[in-house]
């Protein structure tokens, strides 16, 4: 934690004899400084905050209390404590203080030695609360990365499955986010789309075929076309996924990564007229997360080679994705997937698993 004599103390009076007392009283022990009315105080304050505020009420200009509340507007001040040094010493004066936002008040004429004691406390409780918040942000932080790292972990091994399509989790990932990113601009999406349900998308996706764990190898791993029946078992991957990502839900607080991992792999086959699979859902109805993995999906699986098939162009791609416009894929997707369409071939180019791709893709 910082020593407290680096910590910086801000005066605020409009009395050159209070200001005199006050740096007497607090100069050996920390660093002070001084403004004599509201505006400079605020100058001070944007250019270098400091650690702790000791104000006067009544001020020539900007009073005190205007001050206080300025500051309690803003992110960037809003936690640096403020205690009022003031004449008015009417209990309503010293609630308003208070409601502002205000740690600490003190009424003129003040003894120099209580308010040395009061900024001592008010600092090593500021120090401790600093020190609380960085730690709980450092463990929040580890936390999430563990949480992301987990969900690509088990992704991976899903994958491990399927080795022909190593770089199928990332090339996915970053579609979706590129094609969530250009979405929230269209006022269908932009409530949806936010920064944050865009980054838990972004970090779900990799457990989309998580399912295919339960496919037997001679189904998964089939070089040719499956039979009916072989695709009727194919299919249930999207029910296994669903059942093994929710199975946590009631024993994690991740509920909400949970629920959209869950709904990623259920619904990232249904299709917009409702042809698709396991439940038929149609347009709306599917979730806005299986609609974008459902494209990522696609075009991923036509420009990756595959044990069943060589890498298509990315033109080829771009055409089959188009004509799947209203039937298999939601269109207002669609249709900005091929405004940005040179974003995603470059994203396969990026995260290729073989040369040859890339030269098709360049093609």
């Amino acid at each position: 934690m910082t020593d407290l004599s680096q910590m910086r103390v801000l005066i605020v009076d409009d009395v050159e004899t209070n200001l005199d007392i006050l740096v007497d009283s607090l100069g050996d022990d920390y660093r002070v400084s001084v403004a004599m009315d509201g505006e400079s105080a605020l100058e001070i304050i944007g250019e270098d905050p400091p650690d702790i505020i000791l104000m006067d009420i009544m001020m020539p200009g900007i009073d005190g209390y205007e001050v206080c509340e300025r500051l309690k507007s803003k992110t960037a001040t809003r936690d640096i404590p403020v205690v009022f040094l003031t004449a008015l010493s009417e209990e309503e004066n010293e609630a308003k203080g208070l409601a502002l936002g205000a740690v600490d008040y003190i009424t003129k004429p003040f003894r120099a030695a209580l308010v040395k004691a009061r900024v001592k406390n008010h600092l090593e409780l500021k120090q401790h609360k600093d020190h609380l918040e960085n730690l709980v942000a450092k463990r929040t932080r580890e936390v999430l990365l563990t949480q992301e790292i987990s969900m690509e972990s088990i992704g991976i091994l899903a994958e491990f499955r399927d080795p022909e399509t190593g770089g199928h989790i990332k090339r996915t990932q970053h579609y979706i986010k590129a094609l969530a990113n250009q979405l929230k601009t269209l006022p269908k999406f932009n409530e949806i789309l936010n920064e944050e349900c865009i980054d838990r998308i972004y970090k779900c996706a990799p457990l989309h075929d998580i399912g295919k764990v339960a496919i037997p190898d001679a189904i998964l791993k089939k070089p040719g076309k499956l039979t009916k029946e072989e695709f009727d078992v194919m299919k249930t991957h999207t029910i296994h996924g669903y059942k093994v990502l929710l199975s946590g839900k009631t024993r994690l607080d991740a509920g909400a990564y949970l629920k959209c991992a869950g709904a990623i792999a259920l619904t990232h086959h249904e299709k917009w007229d409702g042809s698709g699979y396991p439940r038929g859902l149609s347009g709306d109805n599917i979730p806005v997360e299986g609609r974008l993995m459902a494209i990522a999906d696609v075009y991923d699986a036509l420009v990756s080679k595959r044990v069943y098939k060589p890498s298509f162009p990315h033109s080829q791609a771009m055409a089959i994705i188009l004509e799947g416009r209203e039937t298999h894929f939601d269109p207002e997707m669609v249709d900005v997937f091929e405004q940005h369409a040179e974003v995603f071939r470059s994203i396969a180019i990026e995260f290729a698993d073989h040369d040859d791709e890339i030269k098709t893709l360049q093609c």
